[in-house]
């Protein structure tokens, strides 16, 4: 019998009680009319969408007491609860993926295919967790060249009221002037919907030498984005494989065919922010990592809520290496791709 939530709370005592002249003693073993009456209450409850005072007026007694009735059936599970989830939600492969990896939260779409064509999904399920978990103060960390991520904003509700101080680019975010204006919108978007100062990343991600990047990292913009970095509260990450997106490729900070064959040999798997690492979540020693121009594995993982948004099974390595590694603690990803992460031995 499934249950719904009582009208008034019920009353602290939690025996079984049968009546007497001086008032309710509590039995250990409640007798065939007593269960009979829990039952009856239950159903009128439960079942027929009766009320409590209706039913201790239909039934002579007092309201308090249907209330105690009610609570007993369910200690004595006369009355079992019963979640029910509906088709497309996932909630045992969620719990099953936060309780083996470790995670703060998960949320698993159904959608079926691979490449751009789990991007609609992903990027709703991503609008709707910002929706329900952004409440005041935060300051958002976006990864520039997240195709996902992009769409989201597209699909996210305005805010009524601020929920965000600031949203700032993570990692370079200048390239080729028409992938750069989509990086740079959704800065500017997010930080509209959400009510928040944008903070943008006004150089490339990955530059010519370590001598540039300590340049480029001392101008005025450039230092105020990497200031707020140790601010962050929540970090919204996509999570790359070794082949780069279409849209990094496009945007002139992709990595090259030497450099992808290098990280192959080093056992890279996929990245974060440009942050590479292998199976288990190592970091990856990459050639380029003195040229790079974002947050560092160290100062990431320092942030409280690391989002991570990813999905076909062309990323399972990847993902399976960002959840071990703790480059992410919260997931957003398909149910063919949760299903290959719980298959996995840890």
């Amino acid at each position: 019998m499934a249950t719904r939530g009582p009208d008034t709370a019920p009353a602290t005592d939690l025996h079984t009680e049968t009546e007497e002249a001086g008032g309710t003693v509590p039995a250990t073993t409640p007798s065939s009319d007593h269960v009979r009456l829990l039952v009856k209450v239950a159903r009128m409850y439960h079942e027929r969408g009766i009320r409590q005072p209706e039913i201790a007026a239909g039934l002579n007694i007092s309201q308090p007491r249907v209330s105690r009735l009610l609570k007993e059936a369910v200690d004595r599970g006369v009355v079992r609860t019963i979640v029910v989830s509906p088709e497309g939600v996932h909630a045992e492969l969620e719990d099953a993926l936060v309780d083996k990896y470790g995670l703060r939260d998960a949320t698993v779409v159904e959608v079926e295919g691979t490449g751009s064509h789990v991007i609609p999904a992903l990027a709703a399920a991503t609008a709707t967790y910002l929706d329900a978990t952004l409440t005041g103060g935060d300051v958002i960390g976006v990864s520039s060249w997240s195709a996902t991520l992009l769409e989201s904003v597209n699909v996210m509700r305005a805010k009524t009221s601020s929920v965000a101080q600031e949203v700032v680019q993570i990692m370079g975010g200048s390239g080729s002037p028409e992938v750069q204006l989509h990086a740079t919108r959704l800065t500017s978007r997010l930080a509209e919907l959400t009510g928040a100062r944008p903070v943008f990343a006004p150089s490339a991600a990955l530059v010519g030498s370590r001598e540039l990047r300590d340049l480029l990292s001392q101008e005025p913009a450039m230092a105020d984005a990497m200031r707020a970095w140790s601010r962050m509260t929540l970090a919204l990450l996509g999570i790359g494989t070794l082949e780069p997106s279409p849209l990094l490729r496009r945007s002139g900070n992709a990595i090259t065919p030497e450099d992808q064959k290098t990280l192959k040999e080093l056992g890279a798997v996929g990245d974060v922010c440009a942050r590479y690492f292998d199976i288990a979540g190592n970091p990856v020693d990459a050639p380029f990592n003195d040229r790079l121009i974002g947050i560092a594995p160290d100062e990431l993982r320092a942030v409280a809520r690391r989002v991570g948004v990813a999905g076909g099974v062309e990323k399972v390595d990847a993902i399976r290496g960002a959840v071990r590694g703790e480059w992410i603690n919260v997931l957003i990803t398909d149910v063919e791709v949760a299903r290959e992460l719980l298959a996995a031995r840890t």
